[in-house]
């Protein structure tokens, strides 16, 4: 007899996966003997096997943050289908398409046959799964992100990890002034590293030239997952945009700069604690502009090497 299949759908990106992590938990602690099935990129399998809460994952993904098509699902219904990739309608029509038992999603006007709650905005990320979430009677909580340190080893432990890339243009502090925050840092003697996507070769390459650095200090190519988790886990800081590196830091409690514009950190920042500090000058801008937006350009150099002097020391590794 199969066991009964919850079916979550999340086709986005890492970062987006990461900020779910509190919700996929909560499905987990609430329907324990169901086997839980992520539609997310292939891509992401790692990265779902990590969080603990994940036991298969089913592959699907569209261009840009668009729904997935159809999904190649087999077999019965599901017994829950959880919509946790936007609002609808398109997602949610997708899930019901393959007729689950019980369906978990926000209300919108164009699928009233859902009576779930009311989408907000103006919320953060993990706050509005997990809303959603309790509102279906599970217990749900927001900081539940933490994921496991990896036993892979780092390949620099203790540096700074300085990633300048991010899913949109306008999200993009201008390699020059990485540059800047690297050098600062090399004279005060520490290690700094720089890491990059798969589709972000040449950004990587302008900010080593520019920094100086050693090809050993030059992680281009987009590192697999349980590595670029571990050069994480062993870093001393994070310095990124606000893309899914940061969230990836956020997980491991490793400290972190984090640059935003032209989404606001209240939007998907990372949780109040002194060793985030969310750079922000606003107002909010388009995230999908082909340059990096003006929130993001008020930011200087200066106000990031600030930052960095200000964070604590990583969490000693537990035993």
């Amino acid at each position: 007899m199969r066991s009964p299949r919850v079916l979550v759908l999340r086709a986005l990106g890492l970062g987006d996966l990461l900020a779910a992590v509190p919700a996929l938990r909560a499905l987990r602690r609430g329907f324990p003997d169901h086997e839980t099935v992520l539609a997310a990129p292939a891509g992401l399998a790692p990265v779902a096997e990590a969080t603990g809460a994940v036991d298969r994952l089913l592959p699907a993904s569209a261009p840009g943050r668009a729904v997935p098509r159809a999904l190649d699902w087999t077999g019965p219904p599901p017994d829950v289908a959880v919509d946790l990739h936007g609002n609808g309608p398109p997602s949610h029509r997708l899930l019901q398409a393959l007729r689950p038992v019980r369906l978990f999603a926000f209300a919108h006007p164009d699928t009233p046959g859902i009576e779930g709650p009311p989408w907000y905005r103006d919320e953060h990320e993990r706050d509005r799964w997990c809303r959603l979430l309790s509102f279906y009677g599970l217990d749900a909580d927001p900081a539940d992100l933490r994921l496991p340190r990896p036993h892979t080893p780092s390949p620099a432990p203790g540096a700074v990890v300085l990633h300048p890339g991010a899913g949109a243009p306008a999200r993009c502090w201008p390699v020059e002034r990485y540059a800047a925050v690297a050098a600062a840092l090399r004279t005060r003697g520490l290690r700094v590293v720089v890491t990059g996507g798969a589709h972000e070769p040449d950004l990587v390459a302008r900010l080593a030239k520019e920094a100086r650095l050693p090809d050993t200090d030059v992680f281009s190519g987009g590192l697999p997952f349980r590595r670029l988790s571990a050069l994480v886990a062993g870093a001393r800081a994070v310095v990124s945009g606000d893309t899914g590196v940061a969230h990836l830091a956020v997980a491991h409690a490793t400290p972190t700069v984090t640059l935003f514009g032209p989404v606001p950190p209240r939007h998907w920042g990372p949780p109040a604690h002194p060793r985030h500090i969310a750079l922000w000058h606003g107002p909010e801008g388009d995230p999908h502009a082909r340059r990096p937006d003006p929130a993001l350009l008020r930011i200087t150099p200066g106000e990031v090497l600030d930052a960095l002097h200000r964070l604590p020391a990583p969490e000693e590794p537990a035993s």
